[in-house]
């Protein structure tokens, strides 16, 4: 179907991307409402909503996680990025909530703790976003990018 529409993608990519009607899932629906995803308490800790987790279980496969990390670059000058992955370096947290894992290394953990991570549909597209960064000062329109607090 993504060739259909000329777009390139990888087999991960293509999972992160393929909307929630075309994905099979053989995992119970998750309950809607957000919640905390790690384990320890406390100030450096991811959150991940419920539609995070739920469009995690559909999408991965056998030892795979969302991979959080934090770029330069972008219009704010730093950036996101998302990928599926399947290994947790010496450096990586794991955030995991009802069987979904969120890994960020610690230098990204540095820009995003006490950030919530969802999973947004829209008309124009499916992804998974960082909400509610206490690190941010200010980002671009798209959510994409944004600028570090001093």
């Amino acid at each position: 179907m993504a060739a259909a529409r000329g777009l390139s993608l990888t087999a991960a990519a293509l999972r992160a991307a393929t909307p929630w009607f075309f994905a099979a899932s053989a995992r119970p629906p998750v309950p809607r409402e957000a919640s905390s995803s790690s384990p320890e308490a406390g100030e450096g800790q991811i959150h991940l909503t419920n539609s995070c987790v739920q469009r995690l279980l559909e999408i991965t496969q056998g030892a795979e996680f969302l991979r959080l990390e934090v770029e330069g670059g972008g219009c704010s000058g730093f950036q996101y990025r998302f990928s599926l992955d399947t290994v947790i370096n010496p450096d990586d947290r794991v955030f995991e909530q009802g069987g979904a894992r969120v890994v960020v290394d610690s230098d990204s953990l540095a820009f995003v703790k006490g950030a919530h991570v969802d999973f947004c549909q829209e008309l124009i597209r499916s992804s998974f976003q960082v909400l509610n960064n206490p690190q941010a000062e200010k980002g671009c329109s798209c959510g994409s990018s944004f600028s570090v607090k001093l």
